[in-house]
């Protein structure tokens, strides 16, 4: 066991070239995950939790760079690898469970099969072990192995998604990303596939990052929260302290517009506007223009960083102790 925290995000920045200008995706994110921890990164659509996900698997489009910072798992630098040494570490090491990752899957090939090409590109196991694992992974996932055989137009949306994490999960990774994956399930399902990504997370000692918009959900599955907003993260610190003791108002503002079926009621309250253009973002804070407790200081210079021990938000106006 090394002395480092599994995952340790360092001021990564990365940007787009498109025809209408260079866009910042994600800006200067620093952020760790200890082993066995699950980290919620929520935010709006456009806020950049994808692109910073591509960007710690080093799976960005052609059109993106990045420009500086360090991806560390266990302590290597994966930005400072080659191509043929970052694929030693995905799938083996680090994996993702795509958005809409259900609808991928080829339809003329069984899924098994899919599953054990996955493991055949990562592994020189036999292949009646690798099978063997398939059958593993389906019992681990709540998937019956009668449905190895089957086609992708024999499951159900939430056996898609159970069969897309089993083969995220095939050579035991350390961490799983885990990209909106239950955003096109019905909240039934949804919730069992919750379920069963914190009861996989705990038997295998595995960590997990977690993007949604949806804070009900990150309260449901995450140790840790981050808050992204225009490609930077606004607000950090442990689910309990982000969710009791919220200092950003863009964190408040999206706890205010979701229900809770504990506590008291209270009145939900919309966020007015949209993210900025990443094209043309706002000076200052870059929240200002929505923020409903913004001063002249807010659109003129970047805010501070708010420290309440380990949690902290980058805010010109947090709420009193």
């Amino acid at each position: 066991m090394s002395g480092y925290p599994l995952l340790a995000v360092e001021d990564l920045t990365m940007h787009y070239q498109t025809r209408a200008g260079e866009v910042c995706a994600v800006d200067g994110v620093s952020l760790s995950l200890e082993r066995g921890q699950s980290l919620g990164l929520v935010g709006e659509s456009g806020c950049g939790k994808s692109s910073l996900a591509l960007a710690l698997l080093r799976l960005q489009p052609e059109n993106a760079q990045i420009l500086r910072g360090k991806v560390l798992l266990d302590g290597v630098d994966l930005v400072s690898l080659s191509e043929e040494e970052m694929r030693k570490y995905r799938w083996n090491r680090i994996a993702m469970v795509f958005q809409s990752a259900m609808n991928a899957l080829d339809p003329v090939y069984r899924v098994g099969d899919q599953i054990i090409e996955a493991l055949e590109q990562h592994s020189n196991a036999a292949r009646q072990d690798m099978v063997e694992r398939v059958g593993e992974l389906y019992k681990l996932v709540n998937l019956s192995p009668n449905f190895i055989q089957r086609y992708p137009h024999e499951y159900s949306g939430g056996m898609k998604q159970r069969a897309i994490i089993a083969m995220a999960l095939a050579c035991e990774p350390d961490l799983i990303i885990a990209d909106e994956p239950t955003t096109a399930l019905d909240v039934i399902v949804q919730d069992h596939i919750l379920r069963e990504f914190g009861n996989i997370r705990k038997e295998l000692n595995m960590s997990m990052l977690y993007i949604s918009h949806d804070m009900a959900v990150i309260a449901e599955v995450s140790d840790v929260v981050a808050v992204m907003y225009a490609g930077k993260i606004v607000e950090y610190g442990t689910a309990e302290e982000v969710f009791n003791k919220p200092i950003h108002p863009y964190t408040r503002a999206l706890m205010s517009a979701f229900p809770s079926v504990t506590g008291e009621k209270h009145e939900l309250a919309t966020l007015g506007g949209e993210p900025p253009n990443p094209l043309d973002l706002p000076t200052g804070c870059h929240f200002h223009p929505r923020c409903p407790f913004a001063t002249e200081v807010c659109a003129e210079q970047e805010p501070p960083t708010v420290r309440r021990g380990d949690h902290w938000a980058d805010c010109w106006n947090p709420p009193e102790d």
